[in-house]
């Protein structure tokens, strides 16, 4: 048996826009707790890539960007007498934000030749539009899950 689930704790917005998807995404971009480091990147990212998309809200530009790479269905595997069956289950919407910011940032980790805002702000503007590496892994993510309905009646 585990042990009690823990609470969720409230995410607190950023600084400059106010929004708890940018605080996440900076979380996600920090590294060795250098938050304000995290912060410049992900601040300059997001500023240039509204720019280049010629969005004037950068708020709206981050949050298109991130519900094109929210899936809305995904796999677990289940143990069911003996045979492990891929499940598919919805997705709720704190993990799929989750998802799309692990995503994201794990793209823009991967690549090399540029700074990391360079890399980022690409992998935004390519998730704005609906293309990119994070928007191919939520359609193979959700087409798993498709190919998997038959498994459907074992979610619990």
């Amino acid at each position: 048996m585990r042990g009690k689930r823990a609470k969720r704790r409230e995410q607190k917005p950023d600084k400059r826009y106010g929004s708890t998807i940018i605080s996440r995404l900076i979380n996600k971009v920090m590294q060795g707790g250098k938050k304000s480091i995290a912060e410049n990147m992900v601040y300059t990212a997001i500023e240039k890539g509204a720019e280049e998309v010629k969005e004037k809200d950068v708020n709206a530009f981050i949050n298109k960007a991130i519900d094109n790479v929210r899936p809305a269905l995904e796999i677990k595997a289940r143990r069911v007498g003996g045979a492990n069956y891929q499940v598919p289950l919805p997705v709720s919407p704190r993990r799929q934000e989750t998802l799309a910011v692990r995503w994201l940032v794990g793209y823009a980790r991967g690549k090399s030749g540029k700074s990391f805002d360079e890399l980022l702000k690409n992998e935004l503007i390519s998730a704005y539009k609906g293309e990119g590496d994070a928007i191919k892994k939520k359609i193979d993510t959700e087409k798993m899950a498709e190919a998997n309905k038959a498994f459907a009646h074992f979610r619990w």
